[in-house]
């Protein structure tokens, strides 16, 4: 038994907190930690992602890197990945985890089912440099920029100063 001496009615309760849509997020690790695998046979590296901004701003999403396993593809997959990961923050040689932290990047996230469950939860399915938030004006095809050269716009003729209009 545990002496709490709390008010519920002072404190709004949680909210059940469910996957955000499959899309592109910019984001950053905020928190990693080395973990043994379930079997103990391995371990694998968490990575929690805060996403920076949009409607969703603020949300977590995590990602498991399985660094030590004894199934090589494995191993493969996630050293993949992380090379992604530090291509995407800029630190190609991080000599601990939290040197990718705080560093924005784009992650694609996907919503996914467990089938045993029906639990959706969201995997992340690839990792990019930050994605602008500012539409960039795409330059003229070059079509569009050779009629402009071939028919230029009139410059219209400047008012006299003395005129009556």
């Amino acid at each position: 038994m545990a002496q709490l001496n709390f008010d519920a009615s002072q404190v709004d309760p949680s909210q059940p907190v469910e996957a955000i849509p499959s899309d592109k997020y910019n984001v950053e690790i905020t928190k990693s930690e080395l973990k043994p695998t379930k079997t103990g046979n391995g371990s694998y590296l968490e990575l929690e992602f805060t996403v920076l901004d949009g409607e969703y701003k603020g949300r977590k999403v995590w990602d498991r890197l399985c660094l030590n396993h004894p199934t090589q593809k494995t191993v493969e997959i996630a050293r993949a990945n992380l090379s992604a990961i530090c291509h995407a923050v800029g630190v190609l040689k991080p000599r601990d985890s939290n040197e990718l932290h705080h560093i924005p990047l784009t992650i694609n996230v996907k919503l996914k089912k467990d089938e045993s469950t029906g639990t959706i939860f969201n995997e992340v399915r690839g990792y990019s440099k930050r994605e602008s938030l500012i539409q960039q004006t795409p330059p003229p095809s070059p079509a569009a920029q050779s009629q402009a050269e071939q028919y230029p716009q009139a410059t219209p003729a400047p008012k006299p100063d003395n005129a009556p209009w």
